[in-house]
C-alpha cells in the first residue's frame, strides 16, 4: 500500500492525503486512556460521600497497608482494615498506591534502614545497601525480613498519622467548595 491514500467520500478521488502513522495514533490513544483513567479516579476521590473523618481514616489506613512489602495484597489488606475501622474502602484502596513500581525500592530501603536503626543491628561488612544493590538484601534471610517489617510498621504508622491530618484538611476544603458550587448551581436554577 502506498504512503498516500485517496480521500474517501469526496467528489474527486484523485486527491491524495498523507496517511497517518500508527505511532501517532497509538500514543494519542494511550495518552487519552491514561488521562481518562486519572480524571475518573480524581473525580471518584473528590466526590466520595461520607464524613471527612471516615474518608481520611480510609486513606491513612491505605497508606499504612501500602508501606508493607506484600505485593498484590496491599489493596486487600487496606480494604480489610478499612472495613474493620468503618472507613472509606475506596480511599483505602487509593492510599495503597503509595508503593508503586516507581517507589518500591526507595521505600523499602528506607523502611529497612529504619528497622535496622530500631532493632540496633550493626552494618554487616562488605554489604552496602542502596538503590543499586537490592539483590544483596535477599542474602540476609530472616533477619532481613524481620528488620524490614519492623521498619515498615514504624514508617507505616508515622505516614498514616501524617496522611490522616493532612487529608482531613483537604477533604474538608473539597467538601466545602463542592457545597458552595452546588448551592450556586441550585440558586441559578431556581432563579
Amino acid at each position: 500500500m502506498s504512503e498516500f491514500t485517496p480521500k474517501r467520500n469526496s467528489p474527486s478521488s484523485n486527491i491524495c492525503l498523507p496517511k497517518t502513522t500508527n505511532l501517532v495514533r497509538s500514543s494519542k490513544r494511550q495518552r487519552s486512556w491514561w488521562f481518562k483513567y486519572f480524571r475518573l479516579f480524581h473525580l471518584r476521590l473528590s466526590r466520595l460521600r461520607g464524613k471527612p473523618e471516615s474518608i481520611a481514616r480510609g486513606l491513612s489506613v491505605g497508606v499504612f497497608a501500602g508501606s508493607f512489602p506484600f505485593f498484590g495484597l496491599q489493596t486487600v489488606i487496606g480494604v480489610i482494615l478499612a472495613t474493620c475501622l468503618r472507613s472509606s474502602k475506596i480511599a483505602a484502596a487509593a492510599g495503597t498506591w503509595i508503593s508503586n513500581p516507581l517507589t518500591y525500592v526507595p521505600l523499602y530501603i528506607f523502611n529497612y534502614k529504619v528497622g535496622k536503626l530500631l532493632l540496633g543491628l550493626e552494618e554487616q561488612p562488605g554489604l552496602t545497601l542502596d538503590l543499586d544493590s537490592f539483590s544483596s538484601f535477599m542474602e540476609l534471610g530472616f533477619s532481613f525480613a524481620a528488620t524490614l517489617l519492623a521498619g515498615c510498621l514504624v514508617v507505616g504508622i508515622v505516614l498514616a498519622i501524617i496522611t490522616y491530618f493532612v487529608s482531613i484538611h483537604f477533604i474538608k476544603r473539597w467538601h466545602k467548595r463542592n457545597l458552595k458550587s452546588k448551592k450556586k448551581r441550585l440558586k441559578k436554577f431556581y432563579l
